[in-house]
């Protein structure tokens, strides 16, 4: 009885030290985001921000409205709505406040939050 009570509060510190990981990841995530939506709105280019493609794990794309990727690991110049619609369906669902979005992606559910920004530019990362 008293190891099944130690094996249980282990498995619930480990949920719990699991869901507060990636409620940070959450918030991180989100914060890139918001950040980058406000230095586009300020002024930047969508370009300035190549670097962030390539964050690990959770890197940055931006595209236009249409699909067009302008900054992401391996698809910058091609449609996101050509290469795979189901998730520019969902990416499309950008507002100006930020929404986090579902889908599938390689086999993989991926969660994605994204925000547009004044131009209509649609900024996101996830996991």
């Amino acid at each position: 009885m008293k190891r099944a009570t130690i094996i249980s509060l282990a498995l619930i510190l480990g949920f719990c030290l699991v869901a507060g990981a990636f409620a940070a990841d959450k918030d991180a995530i989100q914060k890139q985001v918001d950040e980058i939506v406000v230095s586009i709105d300020s002024g930047k280019k969508a370009q300035d921000f190549q670097d962030a493609a390539q964050n690990k794990p959770s890197y940055v794309f931006i595209m236009k409205e249409g699909g067009q990727m302008l900054v992401h690991p391996s698809l910058v110049g091609q449609s996101l709505k050509d290469k795979a619609l189901p998730v520019y369906n969902e990416c499309s669902k950008a507002t100006a406040d930020g929404a986090w979005v579902k889908y599938e992606w390689k086999g993989k559910e991926k969660n994605t939050y994204v925000r547009k920004t004044k131009d209509g530019l649609i900024v996101g990362s996830g996991y």
